[in-house]
């Protein structure tokens, strides 16, 4: 096929990402330079600069790196089960693995506060077995969030690494332990870097997930901000669209920013993968 050809094929979906999102991103990106006509940084500064918007930016940052190692911990050995069963019990599984994904994220919020709350299904349970004097105060906190957040984005982990898991030859395995490997060393040389790519791909897909989550911390967050509740107060709530687009900047910068590191720690954990 044809050079020509190929860039007729791809010039509809390059005219919609230009027309849909590329100008109108770049347009809200050059209006957070210009509030009153003049070049300026003084959105950025007073931004960066204040105490309560700082504590907001850090509190969804330390919510979306703790809900990504959590789930990494969490969906690691179910994914390493899971590529090692045979095909019909794999595909059960990675059924009721997907099945959560088919719930809207406000249904299994709801389903959440009614656990977490104070009166909670939690709570009842602690108290009723004498393990708790008073209702724990989970829900409306960061905690709360993560817990949500976790629920939300585990599956995709784990479909990412199955995927990476049962590509790995077994005989690799077999081989290092017959060159006097224990199956621990086998495990953490021969399967750890080959999931490196797997990793890095589903911690990407988590934690940008959970940064620029918005349902599942303003349902059980309630009034704890993270960046995303919060441009959504500035932009609708308080129609202070200027505001709004710096936060929106700020969201695209540490995303971009993420996933670049996140790939350089991937090349230098698996230089040839």
């Amino acid at each position: 096929m044809k050079k020509r050809t190929l860039y007729l094929l791809i010039l509809p979906g390059l005219l919609f990402l230009t027309i849909f999102m590329i100008i109108p991103i770049a347009l809200t990106i050059g209006s957070t330079f210009v509030p009153e006509g003049g070049f300026s940084f003084q959105g950025y500064l007073q931004f960066f600069t204040d105490d309560y918007f700082r504590s907001i930016l850090f509190t969804t940052l330390q919510v979306s790196l703790v809900t990504t190692v959590a789930c990494i911990i969490l969906g690691f050995p179910a994914a390493y089960y899971i590529s090692k069963l045979g095909p019909r019990k794999k595909v059960i599984l990675l059924l009721l693995t997907i099945f959560p994904l088919l719930t809207s994220p406000v249904v299994r919020s709801f389903s959440w506060m009614v656990i977490l709350g104070k009166n909670g299904l939690l709570n009842n349970i602690l108290l009723s077995i004498g393990l708790r004097q008073e209702p724990l105060e989970i829900l409306y906190s960061p905690t709360a969030v993560m817990i949500g957040l976790i629920h939300l984005f585990l599956p995709l982990i784990i479909i990412t690494l199955v995927g990476v898991l049962e590509n790995i030859d077994h005989d690799l395995l077999r081989a290092a332990e017959s060159l006097g490997a224990s199956k621990v060393e086998a495990f953490r040389k021969v399967v750890l870097p080959l999931c490196v790519p797997g990793l890095m791909i589903g911690s990407i897909l988590v934690f940008v997930g959970s940064f620029t989550a918005y349902t599942t911390p303003a349902l059980l967050g309630g009034k704890q901000r993270v960046i995303s509740t919060f441009l959504y107060q500035n932009a609708i709530t308080l129609n202070d669209w200027y505001l709004a687009s710096i936060i929106a900047t700020i969201m695209i910068v540490v995303t971009f920013a993420i996933i670049t590191l996140m790939n350089k720690a991937a090349k230098k954990l698996n230089p040839k993968g």
